[in-house]
C-alpha cells in the first residue's frame, strides 16, 4: 500500500488592520503558508506591509504605517 500524502494547507488567515491615521481595513487575507506559528502577528504584519507596497505601487497612494493587527474571527 502506498502511503497517503499529507494535505497541503492552502487557505487564508483573515486579519483586521488599523492604520495610524485611524482607518480600518477588515478581513485582509494572508496565505496561511506565510504565517509563522511562533510569530503570527509579525509574519502577518510583514505580509500585509508587502501587500500595501504592491497596492501603493499600482495605485500611487500610500496606506501609511500600521498601528495594530488583530486576527479576524472565523465564522
Amino acid at each position: 500500500m502506498a502511503r497517503k500524502k499529507q494535505p497541503l494547507e492552502n487557505g487564508f488567515v483573515l486579519f483586521n488592520v488599523t492604520y495610524e491615521d485611524g482607518t480600518l481595513s477588515s478581513n485582509r487575507k494572508v496565505p496561511s503558508t506565510e504565517i509563522d506559528q511562533l510569530d503570527a502577528e509579525g509574519s502577518a504584519r510583514a505580509a500585509i506591509e508587502a501587500q500595501d507596497r504592491e497596492i501603493e505601487r499600482m495605485s500611487g497612494r500610500s496606506r501609511g504605517p500600521i498601528k495594530a493587527i488583530v486576527r479576524a474571527d472565523a465564522r
